[in-house]
Formats: structure tokens, C-alpha cells, sequence
């Protein structure tokens, strides 16, 4: 069954964080409607907080079963009588009983002689038929236990090559290094291409979640950082990719999980639901991953920074989707959302 609340803030990221505190829940659990947007006022009168309803599935209650009729009535109390009409009703005297007379004996008349019982006719034993042979349980196919799976093993740290003198990939390093030592972090950027004009570059190292942020944020920005700084003046350009972790693909999938939750959501209950902002690549995963839904159909709408998408109910996809307008993604490159 589904539920909402409502919840209120200075921002709408702390309106919904008040909403998720009084849940319990985490933000892929809920869905967010923003009802207000939050207005400053002037010179601090007028102010408006913002407003959002938030959205949870909740387990259906079992309704309680309905009380006859015979159990909704209540026993009447017996009505008590005025001690002024009770009467007092005295023992009645025993009279005594005379004895029981003995009966007279009575003369039993003689009786006739029973018949001796006939003599039974023996029945002649029949042969017991033989019992058809049963296969033995030795011939039957023995049920051998299946062994359990092992669990898997962690996976061997990967050896990274040492970038050559005066290449591309040292040059990423040299900058990233820098970069993070201005942010007071021991990481170790390792640089190494993965297909014609593309580049991974992995920060390994200890307190990694600091330089990951909250939904990647503190990535991105390194990661935009590092194109602008690598390909600045450059004839031609490179794509980079930073990742911690295995961050990027764990992202990913839980956006994939997300976008078929959310669709369910939509065919359900037949109606449309907007989900939080995201950067353009993120809203690229969220296209393709319902791109080839029956019911639903996805567009985006708003203006950067606070772009979202739309899942909407379109049984046969009778509708048309709204088309996005290129807009840089993660990796600094303009990547073009997937249109219905």
C-alpha cells in the first residue's frame, strides 16, 4: 500500500532529508514530489520554506475480522429483585415414610429346552496367490547431495603498469596527484587507455569515500577538472573517466534498479512520477535502461543544476517523449539522452 508525508526546510535537499529522518528509509526507497519551492523573502520577511511530499510503499495492514452479531451483543444482567417482595419460604416438615413392603415370591414356570446348535461346514482353504516380484531399490537412481557454492573469492589486486616518460597517461597523473595533495589526500592516481581517445585513470588508497562524495559529486568535479586540464590547448581531444573503487559501474547498476522499481511504481498505480536531479550521464542511464518498456515512457524537464526525469505511463508507448538537448556528462564530453 502506498503512503506519503509531507515535510518542510530551508532547502529542498534538507526538506527531504527532515522527511527521509522521520521514515527511516534511504533515498532510492521513496519518491519525491516538490510541492513549494522555497522563497527567501525580503530582508528576512515573506520567507517560505520549502515543501515536498515524499512517497513509500508501505506492507498492506490485515483489516480485522468483523464481530458477529451474536458476539456484539452483550449479556443483559438478570434484573435484580426488590428485597421488599422476597418472600421467606419456609422448610416444609418431613413426614415420615412407611417402609417398603418385601415382594411375594412368585412361581417360575418350567422352561423348554433349548435346541443344540448345528455344526459348522468347514470351507476348504484356497491357495494363496504368489505377490508379483517388486524391483529391488538397488536398481533405483541414488540422489547424490549437491555440493554447496563455494563463496567467491575476492577478486586479486590489479598491478598497474608505471606511466611512460613524457606520455599522456603521466601527464593525467602529474595533475590529478597535484589535485589531490591540495585536498590533503594520500590517493595515488593510476593512468592506463582503455579504447581510441578514452582514458581510466583508478585513485587507489585509503579513505577513498571522501574523494567519491555524496553521489559522486566530489568524482565529477575531479574528473572535469582533469579534461579541462589535459586537453586545454590540445589538436586533439581525449576523453577521461576517473573512478574510485569501482564506483561508477556499482552507480550504475543501482540506477538500473532503481529505473524498473520506479516503472513498476508507474504502471501501478497509472501515474507519473519525477525523480531527484541528476547530472546528464545519470539521467542516460535511467533512458536506456527503460528505453524498451511497454507501458512507460521517460523525458526530462527543468534546467541544470536541477534537471530531472519523468517516467511516465504510456500504455504501447502511444505517447511521444519530450527531447533533451545535449548536455556535458561526467566526463566533459556533450553525450545525448536517450529520446522515446
Amino acid at each position: 500500500m502506498e503512503k506519503f508525508i509531507t515535510a518542510t526546510g530551508k532547502t529542498i535537499d534538507l526538506a527531504i532529508e527532515s522527511a527521509l529522518a522521520m521514515l527511516g528509509m534511504d533515498r532510492d526507497s521513496v519518491s519525491v514530489e516538490v510541492l513549494d519551492n522555497p522563497k527567501s523573502g525580503f530582508l528576512g520577511f515573506g520567507a517560505v520554506p520549502a515543501k515536498v511530499k515524499v512517497t513509500y510503499e508501505a506492507p498492506d495492514e490485515v483489516a480485522a475480522p468483523a464481530l458477529s452479531s451474536a458476539s456484539r451483543s452483550k449479556p443483559k444482567k438478570p434484573a435484580e429483585e426488590d428485597p421488599a417482595q422476597q418472600r421467606v419460604i419456609a422448610p416444609a416438615a418431613k413426614t415420615p415414610m412407611p417402609a417398603p413392603k418385601a415382594p411375594a415370591p412368585q412361581p417360575q414356570a418350567p422352561r423348554a429346552p433349548q435346541p443344540a446348535p448345528k455344526p459348522r461346514a468347514e470351507r476348504p482353504a484356497e491357495p494363496r496367490k504368489p505377490r508379483p516380484e517388486q524391483p529391488r531399490r538397488e536398481n533405483a537412481p541414488k540422489v547424490h547431495p549437491q555440493p554447496v557454492p563455494k563463496a567467491a573469492e575476492p577478486a586479486e589486486p590489479r598491478v598497474y603498469v608505471p606511466a611512460e616518460p613524457g606520455s599522456l597517461e603521466e601527464k593525467m597523473e602529474v595533475f590529478i596527484k597535484g589535485l589531490l595533495e591540495h585536498m590533503d589526500s594520500d590517493a595515488v592516481p593510476h593512468a592506463y587507455k582503455t579504447a581510441d581517445d578514452t582514458y581510466m585513470v583508478e585513485l587507489t588508497g585509503e579513505n577513498l569515500g571522501i574523494l567519491i562524495g555524496r553521489r559522486g559529486e566530489t568524482l565529477d568535479a575531479i574528473q572535469h577538472l582533469a579534461n579541462y586540464a589535459v586537453n586545454r590547448g590540445a589538436a586533439k581531444r581525449v576523453r577521461i573517466n576517473v573512478d574510485a573503487e569501482n564506483y561508477r559501474l556499482k552507480r550504475e547498476e543501482s540506477l538500473q534498479r532503481l529505473a524498473v522499481k520506479v516503472a513498476g511504481k508507474v504502471v501501478k498505480y497509472r501515474r507519473n512520477i519525477t525523480l531527484e536531479p541528476m547530472n546528464a550521464y545519470e539521467r542516460h542511464v535511467i533512458h536506456a535502461a527503460l528505453q524498451e518498456h511497454p507501458d512507460v515512457t521517460t523525458y526530462s524537464t527543468g534546467t541544470e543544476p536541477n534537471r530531472r526525469i519523468v517516467v511516465a505511463y504510456s500504455r504501447f508507448k502511444s505517447g511521444t517523449a519530450v527531447p533533451e538537448a545535449p548536455a556535458p556528462s561526467p566526463s566533459g564530453e556533450p553525450e545525448e539522452e536517450t529520446e522515446e
